[in-house]
């Protein structure tokens, strides 16, 4: 062994040394002798104490077993059999002190050359294993080891495996019952006899493997009288329990016929019963509960399978018997419904789960069944309740796993609720009408519990709640109020919004937003929400997570009740007046709101606002007051920026200037296709607030973070405004095309296209002056050249290039075509060479679908009898070779999905030029464009033919005629 490399295994060895491991590693991988130089460092006794060495020379064997072993020779084989004949002896020595990784990977080696010999080559395998090893500790661990390793190469479902590897596996396991099963289950059951109290750890291990092997060998051979009876004896023990009920788990979970199987349940379980084992001590330890409350899950989930396959083969006699002992376990699936362990519960929760699922297929419930689901709803509800170790402010790992075993509790109540609505319902009224007036004496716990438990009924009961006969849960007369309208007035009343306590504010503003349709009913309870939101138990509340999570609320119950707060809008706004100003690096004082509450906020302003049945000059006097401090604050930061040297408050300066376009862009989507900003008289407000944002398109500090703000908000009055629009556009492209970048000139691009698609012919004015000036400037961005390992600039470029062709698209596609058509002809003549280039050149099958469409446009447009002067001459001497060209392109891959795309649009843009010049073309391409290509007369005549097909037959043709040209 090369001495030196070895040192690089050190985990602490430099770089280099850990290079020249690697290295070495490799290259006795690849020699055909390198697995047995480790073979011989392994076992020759230099290395014992070094287990980086030893487990690098494993790998290397186990990477020859792998690759390189099927193929071998005899005495190969031999010699391999006698290397792991000496492994399992040295790692079964009493001696020996090896690491369980060491452990693992010589079972893993063993199991590898078992998979590739046994039966065929190595048929006495598990005799050789079991007469190699001595009856020590030792010994009988790695015996365990290679039968666990084996499980997983073999039998371990989770383990995805070839077809091949599925048909060996089922060779292997059918020689094995026949010839090896008998003598293994032997030597288990010794095992578990003879080192039960000597070796606890093997013992669990021995329990492991009888678990996974039972899956498949004759459940006689371990579900008798002599290895229960050890299995039981077992559950007495504290550190045998746990691997034992695992075991028991694994033996009644097999596969088998159902009235076979809830006859083991039955017998397995009668026993548990007598022996007490299923009735624990309260103060039972709760990893042992666990496994307890597994295997109670276990056997109602397969009493279930069976009940169903029974009720499916309609053997009622035995579906009943089957029925009545899945009713006797369900006092034990409430026991460890309802543990105080969350662990413990949850185990148990999918027998609950398929429990009602039964329940649900019966025709009749019983009394009993409705006992049953009361009960369940009771023990749900109690187990919904956060403990008191729950920590709110700082939720780490375990308060992550309660919210996930909340959300199986959650679907609980879900199902449970079909079953029994009216239980449903009358339960979670009795709740919330006890608790919520009570609020000032009942635990925290208690009350968040009460209104999670009405603000899921919402979802619950969806059907029932708000598709009854009348059409109407609320009713404006009290009389007539549904139990739900009386709980949603009870949680407003009894003032429990004001307990403080975060969860209880976050639950009840999440419960007044879900039923914002109760307040159509009962507008008289608005001025009470209105008020927890935007005092201390809203907005103002200590908990930023609060604060955070009502402006969202917020937002969501203005816009449901849009038609009944007239009265509260101006109340409103000044209520929130402070918690508008925008946050900047000068205020000062730390905002209550962070940025992404204030733009919720806003938006919620503005919707009031535009939604109200004020007047357009009230709206408009409204909107200035809320917009008006942006527009100050705006210029002064700008002028900061400007001022600024130190960088870090430069960028803060630049973070306030987007925060303030966004939140005027916010504002802006209170208006809609009914209240336009024409109609709300608030045109100039915006349109004097864009003459402000557009000062700041030209300042060079930080030029993106300000011009996205800009443009996101020039999008916003692409959609609010009319034709008032279009003169400012001119703006922005002047200070756009100044120091243009690719990225820059890429976001930009779709403004362009939703002025297009907005005003259509309409723009062609203005878009004719503006046109070429920005074509030219997308080309100069795009020819500027650039450091070839620059991979951020080409990856920019390419989107720019895909925005300037989806550009032209979307004027073609929009009645703008005029914008092209009233070009100078030489301008025309370059555009056009463009797409033809974008088609044939460009290797990005997007860019190229693209121009194939266009061109294609173009063609139905120009290419008839009266299309545009010298057109049709360009399209046989450029379009009609981009549509050879491109294709041909080794870069045109045409088993690619996107590239099929464009070959489709090839394709469209051929039979456009046959629909609009017929025989002419046809000629044009037999007679002089493809004897050019020195396609053969034959083909020529094909492609001819084939053109005049329909689209798909066609299409296939082109791609075959395409792969054949390439081949």
């Amino acid at each position: 062994m090369d001495e030196d490399a070895l040192r690089g295994l050190d985990p602490r060895a430099d770089p280099q040394l850990q290079r020249r491991a690697l290295q070495y590693f490799e290259q006795l991988k690849s020699s055909p002798d390198g697995w047995k130089l480790c073979a011989a460092t392994f076992t020759n006794g230099n290395y014992f104490g070094n287990d980086q060495v030893r487990f690098f020379c494993l790998q290397v064997i186990e990477h020859y077993l792998k690759y390189g072993y099927r193929e071998a020779g005899i005495d190969i084989q031999q010699s391999l059999r006698s290397l792991i004949c000496t492994c399992l002896q040295l790692m079964g020595n009493e001696s020996n002190e090896d690491r369980s990784f060491l452990r693992n990977k010589v079972a893993q080696i063993t199991s590898l050359a078992f998979v590739a010999d046994y039966p065929s080559r190595w048929p006495t395998f598990f005799t050789d294993l079991i007469g190699i090893l001595s009856a020590s500790a030792k010994a009988v661990d790695i015996y365990l080891r290679v039968l666990l390793s084996i499980d997983s190469e073999v039998v371990d479902r989770e383990i995805v495996h070839t077809f091949e590897e599925i048909q060996r596996n089922t060779v292997i396991k059918d020689a094995m019952r026949e010839q090896s099963v008998l003598q293994l289950t032997e030597t288990w059951y010794t095992v578990l006899t003879q080192f039960q109290s000597s070796n606890p750890e093997v013992t669990c291990m021995c329990l492991d493997v009888i678990g996974k092997y039972v899956s498949w060998i004759d459940i006689n051979l371990i579900a008798n009288d002599k290895f229960v009876e050890v299995l039981l004896e077992f559950m007495s023990m504290p550190l045998l329990r746990e691997s034992a009920c695992d075991c028991i788990h694994d033996i009644i979970n097999k596969g088998m016929e159902p009235v076979a199987k809830t006859k083991l349940i039955e017998s397995f379980t009668s026993i548990l019963q007598i022996r007490g084992i299923l009735n624990p001590q309260e103060e039972e330890e709760g990893d042992y509960m666990a496994k307890l409350s597994k295997l109670i899950n276990g056997i109602g989930v397969n009493l279930i399978i069976s009940w169903q396959k029974l009720q499916k083969a309609e053997d009622q006699e035995n579906a009943r018997v089957t029925m009545a002992a899945l009713e006797e376990k369900v006092p034990l699936m409430f026991r460890f419904l309802g543990d105080e362990d969350d662990d413990v519960s949850g185990a148990v929760i999918p027998f609950v789960q398929e429990y009602i699922g039964v329940l649900k297929q019966l025709k009749q419930m019983l009394p009993k069944h409705r006992e049953h689901v009361e009960g369940l709803l009771y023990t749900v509800i109690k187990k919904m309740k956060y403990d008191d170790s729950y920590n709110f402010d700082h939720e780490g790992e375990d308060e992550a796993m309660f919210q996930e075993y909340r959300k199986q509790l959650k679907t609980l109540f879900t199902n449970l609720s079909a079953l029994d609505t009216e239980l449903m319902v009358g339960t979670i009224h009795n709740l919330v009408s006890q608790t919520l007036p009570q609020w000032e004496t009942v635990k925290v716990c208690d009350l968040e519990v009460a209104i999670s438990m009405l603000y899921m009924l919402g979802e619950a009961l969806p059907f029932v709640l708000f598709q009854s006969p009348q059409g109407q849960q609320f009713s404006p007369d009290i009389s007539k109020a549904s139990a739900l309208q009386n709980m949603i007035r009870t949680l407003i009343t009894s003032r429990v919004s004001c307990q403080g306590h975060m969860i209880v504010e976050l639950q009840f503003f999440e419960t007044v937003a879900r039923y914002e349709k109760f307040f159509l009913a009962e507008p008289q309870l608005i001025p009470d929400v209105l008020m927890a939101f935007t005092d201390e138990r809203g907005f103002r509340h200590p908990s930023a997570q609060v604060r955070s999570r009502t402006s969202y609320l917020f937002s969501r119950f203005i816009k449901g009740l849009k038609g009944q707060l007239n009265p509260y809008i101006e109340d409103v706004l000044s209520r929130i007046q402070d918690l508008l100003v925008l946050n900047t690096p000068d205020n000062g004082y730390q905002h209550l709101l962070s940025n992404e509450d204030q733009l919720f906020i806003y938006e919620t302003a503005g919707s009031l606002i535009v939604s109200s049945s004020l007047s357009p000059e009230r709206k408009h006097h409204l909107m200035k007051e809320l917009l008006s401090p942006i527009a100050t604050k705006f210029e002064s930061l700008l002028s900061k920026l400007q001022g600024e040297t130190d960088e870090k408050r430069q960028y803060a300066y630049a973070q306030s200037i987007n925060m303030a376009t966004s939140l005027a862009s916010r504002v802006s989507k209170g208006f809609s296709s009914q209240q336009t900003m024409q109609a709300c008289g608030c045109v100039e407000t915006f349109t004097d607030l864009l003459k402000i944002f557009l000062q700041a398109v030209n300042v060079p500090t930080h030029r993106q973070l300000i011009q996205t703000g800009v443009r996101q908000y020039l999008h916003r009055m692409v959609v609010c405004l009319e034709k008032e629009i279009l003169p400012f556009v001119p703006v922005v492209l002047e200070n756009l095309l100044k120091q243009p970048e690719a990225k820059e000139l890429h976001d930009f691009l779709p403004l362009m296209n939703q002025l297009i698609m907005k005003f259509k012919s309409a723009i062609v004015p203005f878009l004719q002056q503006v046109f070429m000036p920005l074509v030219s400037t997308i080309f100069r961005v795009l020819s500027t050249p650039t450091d070839d390992l620059d991979q951020v600039t080409a990856v920019e470029k390419k989107m720019l290039q895909r925005s300037y062709y989806l550009f032209l698209s979307t004027i073609i596609s929009n009645d703008c075509l005029d914008v092209i058509k009233n070009q100078e002809m030489n301008n025309l003549h370059d555009l056009l060479l463009t797409i033809v280039q974008g088609a044939a050149d460009i290797p990005d099958p997007q860019s190229q679908k693209m121009c194939y469409n266009i061109m294609r446009k173009l063609i139905e447009t120009w290419g008839g009898p009266n299309g545009l002067a010298g057109f049709v001459d360009f399209m046989y001497k450029s379009f009609l070779p981009a549509c050879f060209l491109g294709p041909m392109k080794p870069t045109f891959d045409l088993n690619d999905g996107q590239t099929s795309l464009a070959l489709g649009e090839c394709a469209h843009c051929l039979k456009c030029m046959l629909d609009k010049r017929g025989q002419e073309f046809l000629s044009y391409l037999s007679t002089d464009y493809l004897p050019k290509l020195n396609v053969p007369a034959e083909n020529i005549q094909e492609f001819c033919e084939a053109l005049k097909t329909d689209y798909k037959t066609f299409r296939n043709y082109l791609k075959n005629f395409f792969l054949k040209a390439k081949s």
